[in-house]
């Protein structure tokens, strides 16, 4: 509570002084308002926003975010409109022909009521609001950010398809399904399960006779995948006078491109849990939430308190969607974290010798939908391409030698596909039953919804759109001739869920929480992160210990190493002859197995254990599989190390103990290496070892002066994947969790929060970059949420008019 209580005198302190030197004051005229709306921006720099109706409280919302988010706002633009090439120039072309296969194209008026029954109002709103403060910068250039004059870009005005795009959403797991299927191409569908870790049932993997396994290492998914990546800029994007010089271009090093491997999806995902009042000291229930994402400047996520009739509510979200996907209201508190959803499935087809524009289906041959779209392409001339469908969906790859066709079918193209954005009907839940309602529309991502409200009640209710198969498993590509065929959705509110469980707590971190006696299987996915995040906070909540939010905070930036308590043991019951080894042993051996900054412990274990997974089948070779098994689950190769016999054979436990010893060797000998012989200097969370430096998307190409205003300082960090202060296996952090929030659901503003680097994304704002250092420290602020407490903490305060008629 030391750090909490010290960060909340300072904020106190300056507040007090902030009110002495009088907060700005403002009055602003804005296109679309009905009537005033109030913001008053925190010492924090989070918006709170008091509208007398619904329109003008989105409208405001719009506006608000997008001043504070405008080169974010742009790059998404174009990524959901396809328009990135006419930025990038021709090396952005597949990624918009991509966006352009995937776009939702269904009606939109039933899209946007989909998320809420006002979903045309609100989100027409939220636009305009965008685009009022769009066209301020156009009428006045030196609003624009130093981001965008860099790349030499005025903003564009935004539509609702902009805000409804799927293209940054946690959609499926299409490229692990074609990761397995080429797993059974090569080595067949038993030994494929050896190696991954599907559970708690046994997918079906065989590929069906009718494709040819041979072909599917073609790069059937490269529209998908281009779709798919974030906005990567070069210097040649930069204007010369912002630009680095060529001597300093940037290479991503072999470490940051393994962070978008299949390996890595099994662990990105999220902490979050509810406690009841009984279990708590102070007897308020409490709901915790971080999710983890990529580390962004600005971040992914952005905090704002939204006020109006019918509305109280506050939170994070995305920046360019409206409402509040993870926060609370006046009732109770909700967050997520993945569920995961196999919401994707790769079709293959028999396309017509004679007519390349065909593919069979039902035995007959079927018309391929064509849909011709022109993109502008910086540099050159317009490209025009054909967008090709099947009847179950968009066309990635036509093999026009072997006449096969690939197309993707995606739940996410139904309407209420675009992420995040059915958490407006639950911004307005009263209590279980209306938030559970509501998690009915929430079908993108996958999420494991959790809620407590003020009367002592928890639940949790899985989500996300989930297709039923009958008879297949979804995990590798199907014909598409018309067997295998989904048999509807089902129903979200069907899916797995529980409401006050006597333990009194629920908690999730994306491993498989399915209860035993589930059975409606055929719509539940066999791809889940590894326990060891889960495991520890049950642990911990399970304790019978009454709880502080002091306890809730430590336990969300908890680095306790389940892995490391299980697999330490075992290594310190052998020998080890080399005197490096026995030191390393010697401190092994007096450790609590959490993975600390400054640790030579932690940096002695973590070392050894990317050995034990990067290097298994140096160990144990099986050259076909190498080929195609991107890596071993830890959780998987636990099971095999505890139970050597049943994996290894006969001889298993001598295996496992050379394994072991051959692992760690290896491990000593690289930090005896980057660091030298004295253990002591081996330091867990060393520039070279364990750090976190965010880096803007333009930050490794413009020049000097301005890469120091755009990235944050270097800092040192602990934990790792597997701990719930999850910080990814990479040394160089690229995900966690930058949002972060604690509810005291009794005692709204004693909750606490955290979004890094800061609230905006321009860095000339003083609210750019303002708590990177509290996060980097493991420290939050306070999230306060009364009228009251928000005067005392306001640093900025101003009125959106309506813009006054000509004539008056």
């Amino acid at each position: 509570m030391k750090n909490l209580l010290l960060y909340t005198l300072v904020l106190v302190v300056c507040l007090s002084c902030k009110t002495q030197q009088q907060p700005s004051e403002d009055t602003l005229s804005i296109p679309g308002l009905i009537e005033k709306v109030e913001v008053i921006r925190d010492s924090l720099g989070i918006n709170h926003i008091y509208a007398e109706n619904q329109h003008d409280l989105f409208l405001a919302q719009g506006y608000c975010a997008a001043k504070d988010r405008l080169f974010q706002f742009e790059v998404w633009r174009r990524q959901a409109t396809g328009t990135v090439a006419e930025m990038l120039g021709e090396r952005a072309l597949n990624r918009d022909i991509g966006t352009r296969l995937f776009k939702f194209r269904g009606d939109m008026t039933t899209e946007m009521n989909y998320y809420h029954e006002d979903g045309v109002e609100i989100i027409t709103a939220y636009t305009n609001g965008i685009n009022a403060y769009i066209e301020e910068v156009q009428n006045n250039p030196d609003l624009l950010p130093i981001t965008l004059k860099a790349i030499g870009i005025m903003p564009e005005k935004w539509t609702p398809e902009v805000v409804i795009s799927r293209h940054q959403g946690l959609l499926g797991n299409i490229r692990l399904e074609l990761t397995v299927g080429r797993a059974v191409a090569a080595i067949g569908p038993e030994k494929t399960k050896k190696y991954f870790w599907f559970h708690p049932k046994e997918p079906i993997l065989d590929l069906d006779s009718a494709i040819n396994g041979e072909l599917l290492s073609d790069n059937i998914l490269g529209l998908y995948l281009a779709y798919r990546q974030p906005v990567r800029f070069e210097p040649q994007d930069v204007l010369p006078e912002y630009r680095i010089q060529e001597t300093g271009m940037y290479t991503p090093s072999k470490e940051e491109t393994l962070e978008s491997s299949i390996l890595d999806q099994l662990w990105i995902g999220s902490n979050n849990w509810v406690t009841r009042p009984a279990l708590s000291a102070n007897g308020h229930a409490y709901m915790a939430n971080d999710p983890h994402r990529t580390l962004a400047v600005p971040s992914l996520r952005y905090w704002v308190h939204l006020s109006a009739p019918g509305w109280n509510v506050i939170g994070g979200g995305e920046p360019e969607i409206p409402g509040v996907s993870i926060g609370h209201n006046d009732h109770g508190a909700w967050g997520l974290t993945v569920f995961r959803t196999d919401g994707e499935d790769m079709y293959v087809y028999d396309i017509n010798p004679d007519n390349p524009h065909q593919y069979k289906f039902n035995d007959e041959w079927q018309d391929m939908k064509v849909i011709t779209e022109t993109i502008p392409v910086k540099g050159s001339d317009a490209v025009t391409v054909d967008l090709r469908y099947t009847h179950h969906g968009p066309i990635t790859h036509i093999d026009s030698v072997n006449h096969t066709a690939y197309a993707v079918k995606c739940a996410w193209m139904e309407p209420g596909g675009s992420p995040y954005l059915a958490s407006l009907r639950m911004n307005q839940a009263k209590n279980w039953a209306e938030f559970k309602a509501a998690c009915n529309y929430s079908h993108i991502p996958g999420e494991n919804m959790i809620w407590a409200d003020k009367n002592g009640n928890i639940g949790w209710q899985a989500v996300g759109i989930a297709p039923i198969r009958k008879g297949f498993s979804g995990m590798v590509p199907i014909p598409g001739d018309g067997r295998y065929e989904w048999s509807g959705y089902l129903p979200i509110v069907k899916k797995p869920s529980v409401y006050n469980p006597e333990e009194g707590f629920f908690a999730t971190a994306n491993q498989n929480v399915i209860p035993n006696d589930y059975e409606l299987w055929d719509a539940i996915g066999y791809s889940w992160s590894d326990p060891f995040r889960g495991d520890r906070v049950e642990e911990v909540l399970g304790s019978g210990k009454p709880f502080t939010m002091e306890d809730m905070k430590a336990l969300q930036i908890d680095y306790l190493s389940i892995p490391a308590r299980q697999l330490v043991p075992l290594l310190l019951s052998l020998e080890v002859k080399d005197e490096m080894s026995q030191k390393a042993f010697a401190q092994l051996a007096e450790w609590d197995f959490r993975l600390l900054k400054n640790s030579s412990n932690a940096a002695i274990y973590v070392e050894w254990e990317k050995a034990l997974i990067n290097d298994y089948f140096k160990h144990f070779p099986d050259p076909e599989a190498e080929k195609v098994i991107p890596s071993i689950q830890l959780g998987k190769l636990i099971t095999w190390l505890l139970k050597p016999e049943l994996h290894f054979g006969k001889n298993g436990e001598s295996l496992r103990d050379d394994y072991l010893l051959a692992t760690f060797s290896s491990a000593i000998d690289v930090l005896e290496t980057r660091f030298g012989n004295d253990i002591p200097a081996w330091q867990y969370g060393h520039e070279t070892m364990k750090h976190v430096k965010i880096i803007h998307p333009l930050g490794n190409v413009v020049n000097a002066d301005l890469q120091a205003r755009l990235n944050t300082p270097l800092a040192p960090r602990g934990g790792n994947q597997f701990t719930p202060g999850a910080t990814g296996r990479s040394y160089k952090q690229s995900h966690g969790a930058t949002f972060k929030i604690i509810v005291d659901v009794n005692d709204w503003d004693k909750s606490i929060g955290m979004n890094a680097p800061g609230q905006s994304g321009d860095p000339e704002s003083p609210f750019y970059m303002n708590l990177f250092d509290n996060w980097a420290a493991d420290d939050y602020f306070p999230v306060l949420f009364s009228r009251t407490a928000v005067e005392g903490a306001k640093s900025e305060h101003y009125q959106l008019l309506p813009e006054k008629s000509e004539g008056k």
